[in-house]
């Protein structure tokens, strides 16, 4: 069994001491997952209010330092397409549906500029990069932007998978300043996007995906270790198709 497969136990046990002084303070624990809908009322323009984004666990796989390889001080890691490995012999770029992740950062109803987000999630065989069996010497699907003047950052990826015992999802950080997340500072919001079913549904259709359509029936956001508590401020908005690929929308509260 792969470690991303042991469930809330096992990572709340692989959590750094600052990762859980993150999750137990302030919005309280909570802890990654799809929807049912392809919109959701909470993913705001920027400038609006948006509900302040509910600390999840960044799990066993955050690259960040926190436990264990940290590609956060690695030249490269500073960028928008994600798809590839960078900084080493390899070249490998992850398979899957193309997805765009388009995130707002807000603070007190006003756009966030010049903060960073750094973004990761698994490939289209439920991998994690640098840990998973098979991918330890990759780093794709892991990237940091920093926030433009409207709180927006874009990421270039591919559609994630559904692996056992989790909905599909996301995994965000967000630091104060590029400066700040490129030494792997402390990040003032950890949290989670979910995608919705009916996407997740039509990708997992496709070639590749096989396992997700197995993974995906034997879940759902309120049994979810991490959503079941509620996910409205954390469920993306997404349009597109498999053909051309989709967008994922979702605006940050911190």
């Amino acid at each position: 069994m792969d470690d991303h497969d042991r469930g809330l136990a096992f990572d709340l046990a692989t959590l750094g001491r600052r990762r859980m002084l993150t999750l137990l303070g302030g919005a309280g624990l909570a802890l990654a997952g799809c929807s049912t809908t392809t919109t959701t009322t909470t993913s705001t323009a920027a400038g609006e209010c948006a509900e302040k984004i509910p600390a999840e666990t960044a799990g066993p796989y955050p690259g960040d330092g926190s436990n264990g390889p940290n590609v956060l001080t690695e030249s490269g890691i500073v960028r928008g397409d994600i798809r590839s490995s960078f900084g080493s012999t390899t070249t490998t770029t992850a398979a899957g549906i193309p997805l765009t992740i388009d995130l707002v950062v807000t603070k007190d109803c006003a756009p966030l500029g010049k903060a960073a987000v750094y973004l990761w999630h698994c490939d289209i065989d439920g991998r994690y990069s640098m840990y998973s069996p098979g991918v330890t010497g990759e780093n794709y699907l892991r990237g940091v932007q920093e926030t433009d003047a409207a709180g927006k950052v874009r990421f270039t990826s591919v559609f994630p998978a559904a692996y056992s015992g989790r909905w599909p999802h996301i995994h965000f950080e967000v630091y104060p300043s590029l400066a700040e997340a490129t030494k792997a500072g402390e990040p003032t919001a950890t949290s989670q996007l979910a995608l919705p079913e009916d996407v997740c549904d039509a990708v997992y259709a496709t070639d590749g995906y096989t396992q997700s359509v197995r993974n995906l029936g034997r879940t759902s956001l309120e049994s979810d270790i991490v959503f079941r508590d509620g996910h409205d401020t954390q469920l993306a908005t997404v349009t597109g198709d498999v053909g051309s690929g989709y967008t994922a929308t979702l605006t940050i509260g911190i």
